[in-house]
């Protein structure tokens, strides 16, 4: 399925009022992973980045990509979205790096080019992963790390679309999620725990942990409403999955 029209459109429409809403919480503060801005201090997945050559899969307005160009990484940010782009260029500040337009399941790269590929909820929330997550592997060196933070099925089997909000009720099947659509005919993915596995080691790639990123009670969530409030606290909303590409 070829959603990269859609998404694109999507982005591009979207992007203003999105920053305008987002971009203080996702920028408040160094390396802040996901719906709940859990620091990567805590969670230990991203690791030293001083000296590598970074792609942020799906960059948005790069607030990820300013700190880890300030500490050091070689940084690119690739976006779908030209509005995106346009986003981060005014954001980027006196530390300069490439901002690329492409889309995660095509990605515009030489073999063995970077040494470290992440996103949070970025290009493998808006790309088929069994298309995305090869290009990623494709790309990264040997020994090279690909990192990066999606929805939970738990999340997507509980979310009432009508009410607009994520319950304590099953309301799709498990084995059912793979497509969901989003506004303007656009596309997001969601994989099981088992697809993401069978996606990943078809790759190539060595799993070396999955977080399930837990907030404490009481932390907001900018993105979504949730039924309890803490729902987070009590189930994964989050996978973050931390992998390598094989050295030989």
């Amino acid at each position: 399925m070829d959603s990269i029209p859609a998404n694109r459109r999507l982005w591009n429409r979207i992007s203003g009022a999105y920053q305008d809403e987002h971009d203080p919480r996702i920028g408040a503060a160094p390396r802040l992973w996901g719906m709940y801005s859990l620091p990567d201090a805590h969670l230990h997945a991203l690791g030293d980045v001083t000296g590598k050559r970074v792609l942020e899969l799906g960059c948005g307005a790069g607030q990820w990509s300013r700190v880890l160009a300030a500490e050091g990484a070689t940084v690119v940010g690739l976006d779908l979205s030209e509005a995106q782009l346009a986003a981060a260029d005014r954001a980027m500040g006196a530390t300069r790096y490439p901002l690329v337009q492409g889309a995660a399941e095509q990605l515009p790269f030489a073999t063995e080019s970077f040494d470290l590929v992440f996103c949070d909820f970025g290009g493998l929330s808006w790309a088929p992963p069994h298309l995305a997550v090869p290009q990623a592997a494709r790309i990264l060196r040997r020994g090279g790390r690909l990192v990066f933070n999606v929805a939970s099925p738990w999340f997507e089997a509980c979310y009432d679309e009508p009410a607009g909000r994520v319950t304590t009720t099953l309301r799709q099947d498990y084995f059912g999620l793979h497509t969901i659509a989003e506004d303007d005919g656009a596309t997001s993915y969601q994989l099981t725990y088992g697809g993401w596995v069978r996606v990943l080691r078809g790759a190539g790639l060595i799993i070396d942990d999955l977080i399930e990123p837990r907030p404490e009670p009481g932390t907001a969530n900018g993105y979504n409403e949730t039924d309890p409030p803490d729902w987070a606290h009590r189930w994964p909303a989050e996978l973050l999955w931390v992998t390598h590409k094989p050295s030989v």
